[in-house]
């Protein structure tokens, strides 16, 4: 498979490795014998680079092995499968689901593990690092008064940070001023971050069917450019605000001109999950971000 962050010119610098592959979750709850190979074809196509691991839930993990058992040579890198393992349960899961795909042809290349709600950060934090394995861990950082200290102690252990930025519910999106104060303090704590949930689109929306007000990935992008360059929580709310399409794909085809500050962004902004990989290409072609062709070639296929 390509690597998640090997650009070739069908994928320009600033959306490499910008989608994690979410397929099975909300809303597309693709089930998971379809799942592995629609991941094998995005990671073979010209897009191929901006595509990131696989994200898979902790108890589906053992539904992988029949799935795998066509895999020629277990040794080769281009066979194996990368999966980012969620552990919606918190640090306890952890042991259980790096057990479940030791010795399958598959490489982790994240732990994603949410803080259970009546746990104290220290605690959280202490009962993950007896747990975790030498791979990137982010942590999906609550919305409540535990907020601040979490992303100290991240910064402080060199953990990431995940946000949930949407979801089934209303309340489960942050305005965009909780979103910006989020993003300024995890980049002036230097702690990366990626995104789950709620980013359907290119550009913040509001959904047609629900009615949610929802953010856009490139509005988060331009966030944590303007977080790198030392704007304010109140400046990154802005940004994240702006429904304006063509303003905003200015804004990131001039990000994208200047290797510097792409570099300096995506290393704040990591990824963000997406149950379509495909729609992403489609609208940053559409925002004449990526050629027409490279969406072309990943026809319809989710």
């Amino acid at each position: 498979m390509t690597g998640a962050h090997d650009t070739g010119a069908a994928v320009p610098a600033f959306a490499a490795g910008l989608c994690d592959d979410a397929a099975v979750f909300p809303p597309g709850l693709m089930p998971l014998p379809d799942a592995v190979p629609a991941h094998r074809r995005h990671r073979a196509a010209p897009y191929a680079a901006m595509v990131g691991p696989l994200i898979l839930a902790a108890p589906a993990l053992d539904a992988l092995p029949p799935l795998l058992a066509d895999v020629p040579d277990a040794g080769d890198p281009g066979e194996r499968l990368d999966l980012s393992i969620t552990a919606p349960a918190g640090p306890a899961q952890v042991p259980g689901a790096l057990s479940a795909v030791a010795g399958l042809p598959v490489d982790v290349r994240a732990l994603e593990v949410a803080v259970p709600p009546d746990l104290a950060p220290a605690a959280f934090l202490d009962a993950l690092e007896r747990v975790h394995q030498d791979v990137p861990v982010y942590v999906e950082v609550p919305r409540d008064e535990r907020r601040p200290e979490i992303i100290a102690m991240l910064a402080d252990r060199g953990h990431r940070a995940k946000f949930r930025t949407g979801g089934i519910k209303a309340d489960l999106y942050p305005d965009p001023a909780e979103l910006g104060a989020a993003v300024a303090a995890v980049v002036r704590a230097g702690v990366p971050f990626k995104a789950t949930a709620g980013l359907h689109h290119a550009i913040r929306n509001t959904d047609p069917e629900t009615g949610f007000d929802q953010h856009g990935f490139l509005n988060l992008l331009l966030a944590a450019d303007a977080a790198a360059d030392g704007a304010g929580a109140a400046d990154l709310a802005e940004l994240l605000a702006d429904r304006d399409g063509a303003a905003v794909a200015e804004r990131v085809a001039a990000l994208g001109a200047d290797a510097e500050r792409t570099a300096a962004a995506r290393a704040r902004f990591v990824s963000f999950g997406t149950c379509s990989i495909t729609d992403p290409l489609t609208e940053l072609a559409e925002l004449g971000l990526v050629p027409a062709a490279t969406a072309q070639s990943g026809g319809t296929t989710a």
